[in-house]
């Protein structure tokens, strides 16, 4: 065995050494070896050479991040090791919870406050109007009042982060279009409710994060108004207008989404590195928020020929830095996320590719006609578990350990369809299993403990069915606080490796593994009658106390001494093994 390691884009090898452990008896076999880390970014990967039988050479295998092949592979999908300073302790073993702030509750204060002029009002039983011209203008009146009031719902969910999508004024329920960035939204409850609910959740025990738009701002803001207005003031630089001032670059061409410029000074004083800039305002006092996600990350800084993407992301990084070291940093990126995560800008992904759509794809309802991420599919197209397997190894492969354990693991989104209505029956207690079990911050998008529906993003922001029993699909807050609180305080989802061990048609099964304790997860697409020890290779020490001991979370199924040989599915199971370490 050879650790190959690329050092000033030049591989070397460096031979491991077998060690004499008091463990191979039960089937394990340890090596150690030394690389030189030389640049930022580390890759590396093993080689391993097998002896031959039976008159056949040796064979020999490459293992990187993507899997083990008996061939050459790219150097894209070693495994990393860089020197980026690490996101918070707090993001590992923590659960996001996702509020889209106009439908998850509404205080008795919010039926005081004029209705915009933008704005269709509506009950907060009027049905949601997924697709046409009030899509984005149908007003509920949810405020952060009526979020701070529900904060004991999420601590009994097991939640860790609040995640609120954007709180600034704007002309839509979503905000995503700001019309400034210098005060909350009064019909949210202005600063002031802000700052309430982020000390009434810090009380609790809860991290608060917010939901900037680095990629534009709305033609309502104010650095566009006077930008608009006149060619020659400080603002004009922030936004691409045309040479005679009369039209500019918009996200996908939405005329209320001006697209900002970052080759603008000035823009990155006031957005970024100012005092009171709009990344670090709002980490201070009162509001002390605890980071930000960033809209549309991947399109941050680009244009056409410009590329300023990474050059950003490590500017608002930095800036976090300075003004909370414990802040933390998402960014979406709906692709390939790995290119622009290297751990030195965004610290974590909020991406689909890697998880969120072969999960779909593994337990899509062939009856399910849903928006597949703007795909021209009805539906997501139905693949097995080596599918989901490949998929994920190979889109989360140039992701280093760091930044793949602050990915966030979503099943849906408020820019999705719900997966209760792309998956087959039993299907999201599977899929959030994965999220709380696979490396990764698993994310909940407020609705999902009640089995909500909705088949796209619009359709999915459904008002939450507080109090209201025939509004509640399927409920599953027993399950995700189960979940959650194993992923709390288990020290292999919060620090441990992954081992994979099945990934045929139905089952996909792994082992979360660290010196204290080992978790073995078992997911299944349908009922399983012959899955066995053997199957899973497990050793003499782990057979035992899966026999010993039922498992610490199960969806049913039928469970001897020989304990997983009758599985009901679509399911999930979770066993507790021992620790696995060198002695």
């Amino acid at each position: 065995m050879w650790v190959r390691s690329v050092q000033d884009a030049e591989p070397r090898y460096d031979e491991a050494l077998r060690l004499a452990t008091g463990v191979e008896s039960d089937g394990w076999q340890w090596w150690a070896a030394s690389m030189q880390v030389v640049n930022p970014v580390a890759r590396y990967r093993f080689l391993l050479e097998v002896p031959g039988r039976d008159d056949v050479g040796n064979t020999y295998w490459t293992l990187n991040a993507q899997g083990l092949f008996p061939r050459d592979t790219s150097d894209y999908h070693d495994f990393r090791l860089t020197t980026a300073g690490p996101a918070p302790a707090w993001s590992r073993g923590s659960v996001m919870y996702q509020v889209f702030p106009d439908r998850f509750a509404r205080s008795v204060a919010a039926a005081g406050r004029p209705i915009p002029d933008w704005a269709v009002p509506c009950d907060w039983d009027t049905p949601v109007q997924g697709v046409g011209p009030d899509a984005s203008k149908q007003f509920y009146g949810g405020d952060l009042a009526g979020v701070r009031e529900r904060l004991d719902h999420l601590v009994n969910l097991g939640v860790g982060i609040l995640y609120l999508t954007p709180f600034f004024p704007a002309r839509s329920n979503h905000r995503y279009d700001a019309s400034t960035f210098e005060h909350v939204d009064p019909l949210l409850g202005g600063d002031a409710a802000l700052s309430e609910l982020v000390d009434a959740a810090h009380a609790r025990g809860l991290k608060v994060m917010g939901d900037l738009t680095a990629n534009h701002t709305g033609d309502g803001h104010e650095w566009f108004r006077r930008a608009q207005a006149d060619p020659d003031s400080p603002e004009a630089d922030y936004y691409y207008f045309n040479d005679d001032h009369t039209g500019y670059e918009s996200w996908w061409d939405v005329p209320s989404l001006p697209k900002l410029n970052w080759a603008s000074e000035g823009l990155r004083e006031a957005f970024v590195t100012g005092e009171d800039s709009v990344v670090a305002h709002w980490l201070k006092p009162p509001f002390n928020l605890d980071g930000w996600r960033i809209d549309v990350g991947n399109m941050t800084g680009r244009l056409g020929a410009q590329d300023l993407n990474r050059e950003v992301a490590r500017l608002i990084r930095d800036r976090i830095r300075q003004v909370n070291p414990e802040a933390l940093l998402l960014a979406e990126e709906t692709s390939d996320a790995g290119p622009d995560f290297d751990g030195f800008g965004w610290q974590g992904a909020m991406t689909y590719s890697n998880f969120t759509r072969p999960v779909w794809q593994w337990l899509v309802d062939d009856a399910a006609r849903v928006d597949f991420f703007g795909t021209p599919l009805e539906r997501p197209n139905r693949i097995d578990a080596a599918g989901l397997l490949a998929t994920h190894r190979d889109l989360a492969s140039a992701f280093s350990w760091p930044v793949r354990n602050t990915t966030m693991n979503a099943l849906n989104t408020h820019d999705t369809a719900r997966a209760a209505s792309v998956m087959i029956a039993g299907g999201p207690v599977v899929a959030a299993t994965l999220a709380f079990t696979l490396p990764g911050i698993p994310v909940m998008f407020a609705g999902d403990e009640f089995g909500l529906r909705g088949t796209s993003g619009e359709f999915s922001r459904t008002p939450m069915p507080w109090g209201d029993p025939a509004g509640v699909v399927t409920d599953l807050q027993a399950a995700y606080a189960a979940l959650a609180a194993l992923r709390r305080t288990s020290s292999a989802l919060r620090d441990g490796a992954l081992r994979w061990l099945v990934a045929d048609g139905d089952v996909l099964a792994f082992v979360r593994e660290s010196p204290q304790e080992s978790l073995l997860v078992v997911t299944l697409r349908a009922p399983v009658r012959d899955l066995s020890a053997d199957t899973l290779c497990l050793g003499e020490q782990e057979r035992r106390a899966m026999a010993g001991a039922p498992p610490v979370f199960a969806t049913g199924g039928h469970f001897t001494d020989e304990p997983i040989v009758d599985l009901a599915g679509p399911g999930a199971y979770i066993w507790r093994l021992p620790g696995v370490g060198v002695s």
